[in-house]
């Protein structure tokens, strides 16, 4: 697709989803960064027009559908807004953050998704990215509910495409691996599911595997430039990377069997 017309970012504020909606309006789009808390955003505009963009910050909270405002003439939406609680074993996991989880990740992505389907339609076509991670592909301990959340994501995507090419609406994923914002920046702690008996060592290599990703992170600009040619690229796949730990994860897994895969992601090596 061409870059122009209206792309809308949501959670936006920071991190990746800030980094993406530069991008977008450095291509050439006008771009809508959305966001809860609009104070976040109040020098977006202005670094937007310092590389000849055009950017305007709107609040929206995925999580309270009164907030949700598609603008007319969308070309391109980008779900980005996403949480990441404890992490717990499944047994001592409450409802409850399985449920706020889901709330913003899936529901959240959902409720956007499907007003925005209408005036995609409307306007001949367009773009719907769905940000997810590409922790969901490997069977890791302690982040059920992160993990099943984006997954949920990955499937809706999958009937998304299905569904929306016969409108000229393309459905993309982008799986990222470590990139460098506040959120993988609150990920460098022990779990918590070091407190409960039995998982004390999952945690502990949990955080081994953390630190050492360090040397794979990325800035979020040099990820959002990616997401941008995902967008952009007519013939780019369903799920794409932005990184390079994110990129060997999505190679090891479309090249092996689902069996295959796990086995060599438990450490039990291939069959």
């Amino acid at each position: 697709m061409r870059p122009e017309g209206i792309a809308m970012i949501t959670g936006a504020s920071r991190g990746l989803g800030r980094a993406i909606a530069l991008e977008l309006a450095a291509r050439g789009f006008e771009v809508v960064a959305t966001m809860r808390d609009l104070e976040s955003g109040a020098d977006l505009a202005e670094r937007a027009a310092a590389s000849g963009g055009t950017l305007s910050v709107a609040r929206l909270d995925v999580t309270r559908p009164d907030t949700i405002q598609i603008p007319e003439g969308l070309r391109v939406l980008v779900n980005n807004a996403g949480i990441d609680e404890a992490y717990l074993p499944v047994e001592h996991t409450p409802l409850s953050q399985w449920r706020s989880t889901f709330e913003t990740n899936f529901f959240g992505v959902v409720e956007v998704t499907r007003r925005a389907i209408p005036v995609l339609r409307a306007a001949g076509g367009g773009v719907i990215c769905n940000v997810t991670s590409c922790a969901y592909l490997t069977p890791v301990p302690l982040f059920s509910v992160y993990r099943a959340s984006k997954a949920a994501v990955g499937s809706l995507g999958e009937s998304l495409r299905a569904e929306l090419a016969p409108f000229g609406i393309r459905v993309v994923e982008v799986l990222p691996g470590p990139i460098d914002t506040d959120m993988l920046a609150a990920s460098d702690r022990l779990p918590e599911g070091a407190g409960h008996a039995g998982y004390r060592d999952f945690a502990e290599g949990l955080l081994a595997g953390r630190r050492a990703s360090g040397a794979f992170t990325v800035a979020p600009e040099v990820a959002a430039a990616s997401v941008a040619d995902a967008i952009l690229n007519d013939s780019a796949p369903l799920r794409n990377a932005c990184d390079p730990l994110g990129q060997g994860q999505l190679d090891g897994w479309r090249e092996n069997s689902d069996e295959t895969w796990m086995r060599l992601m438990l450490g039990a090596g291939p069959d």
